[in-house]
């Protein structure tokens, strides 16, 4: 892979670029930023510029990156303890070696929703267990094979236990020769202040909307003006783009369980308010969340969409046939209330409250906020 094949962030890329001409890279780096900006993209492509400096071994080189499968590649993500393994054994990031290059084999931009998926995981939660630092510092403690780097790609470090980030503290103090940490990182406040200072740092901001209305045209072949909306919509955010691309993604069915709660609200219907509290709380805890989160958006974009001043409003074509008719009842009487209602749910599931008791309690909440003037 190669920087050409990254959306944006030529920042960091030339930042990283010139610390290896200059002869100063550090042996740890956290590339940081939000979702589906390309953390992943960058690290993979400046994994793979380290490891084809050779030029006498490029070719061969580049033709085992290509599978995702260089022997000085070393890859640590956070993993599942799947029903029946037994409790002698030790979970590391090979478990899932063929789920994972299988996704890597998809492209570099995913999220854990997508891992999880590819795990088959039902509700379990993914870490990095402590096993997983004994078995890197088992491959870094081996020669390069091809006589240069060895990077060891580290997706979400966050996610490891305190026993496996006390561990790895350690190699990242003292490295093996000639190797490089890479670690992709989305929430760094949690890590370990101690790795924190001891690797440089470096933060990618979200893509500019040109460049990803750009790699809509040129990699999907997408018009002009569907590419400007889509890409407007995405928010700096690729993963967000491809999935207005889906014609069956989760914010088409989030749209339409926010219209029917809109018009069932609005015509008070509360037994089939009911009904719809009860599908909502069906849904697991992360979706409901993904779902609300949608609400709160929805309900700041039809407040804007009042404005008419179109370079205001980010909603996809079906958002905006809706907001037509129903904006106008989003107002500064009842917006912010709206808002800070989908909110406190948000707060409320992800504290495992009884999703029925708290979507049944919003809905009704929202049949009072809907007919202010």
């Amino acid at each position: 892979m190669t920087f050409d094949e990254v959306i944006g962030q030529e920042e960091a890329q030339q930042r990283l670029l010139q610390m290896v001409d200059e002869g100063r890279l550090p042996h740890a780096l956290m590339l940081c930023g939000p979702l589906g900006c390309g953390k992943m993209a960058v690290a993979l492509a400046f994994a793979s510029f380290l490891l084809t400096r050779d030029e006498s071994r490029r070719a061969n080189a580049e033709a085992m990156l290509a599978r995702w499968q260089h022997p000085d590649l070393h890859f640590s993500y956070p993993v599942i303890r799947p029903a029946g393994t037994s409790s002698d054994h030790k979970m590391v990031s090979d478990d899932f070696a063929k789920e994972w290059n299988t996704m890597l084999l998809q492209g570099p931009y995913f999220s854990m929703d997508q891992w999880l998926r590819e795990m088959q995981a039902a509700n379990q939660q993914a870490i990095i267990y402590a096993s997983e630092s004994d078995d890197l510092i088992r491959k870094l403690s081996l020669k390069s094979s091809q006589g240069g780097y060895k990077v060891s790609i580290i997706w979400l470090p966050e996610r490891m236990n305190t026993e496996c980030a006390n561990k790895m503290l350690k190699i990242i103090e003292e490295p093996p020769q000639q190797t490089v940490f890479l670690m992709v990182c989305e929430e760094p406040e949690l890590l370990l202040e101690t790795i924190r200072s001891r690797t440089q740092r470096i933060d990618l901001k979200k893509i500019e909307t040109e460049k990803i209305e750009q790699a809509l045209v040129e990699r999907r072949g997408i018009d002009n003006e569907a590419a400007h909306r889509v890409a407007r919509v995405a928010n700096g955010n690729w993963l967000k783009a491809l999935e207005e691309l889906d014609a069956d993604n989760e914010n088409r069915q989030f749209l339409d369980m926010f219209i029917e709660l809109m018009r069932l609200a609005y015509q008070r219907r509360v037994r089939e308010l009911k009904a719809w509290s009860e599908k909502a709380a069906g849904m697991g805890r992360e979706k409901q969340k993904r779902m609300l989160s949608y609400f709160v958006r929805l309900i700041r974009e039809n407040f804007m969409y009042n404005f008419r001043n179109p370079e205001l409003c980010y909603m996809t074509l079906e958002e905006e046939n809706f907001a037509r008719n129903f904006a106008r009842f989003i107002n500064e009487a009842n917006v912010v209330e709206l808002s800070e209602l989908f909110s406190r749910a948000i707060r409320d599931i992800g504290q495992n409250a009884n999703a029925k008791i708290v979507f049944f309690d919003m809905v009704l909440r929202v049949i009072v906020l809907l007919i202010q003037k």
